[in-house]
């Protein structure tokens, strides 16, 4: 579980918007960059090289 005030401070190192958690998967998720950046550890990975690309499919998902 990540804190919630982390939460609130954390922005997409790329495009500074806010990050959506997804706590079944464990990452932080740009919706603007289509971007998933992992957890591990209770800790978050915030760079571009480690993040995954999100299709269209899953943004789709996100959006409902």
């Amino acid at each position: 579980m990540i804190d919630p005030k982390l939460l609130e401070i954390l922005a997409c190192p790329i495009c500074k918007s806010s990050l959506l958690y997804q706590k079944e998967a464990q990452e932080l998720i740009c919706s603007a960059d289509h971007l998933a950046f992992p957890i591990r550890d209770s800790i978050p990975v915030m760079l571009e090289d480690d993040a995954r690309h999100l299709s269209l499919e899953e943004m789709d998902l996100l959006r409902k």
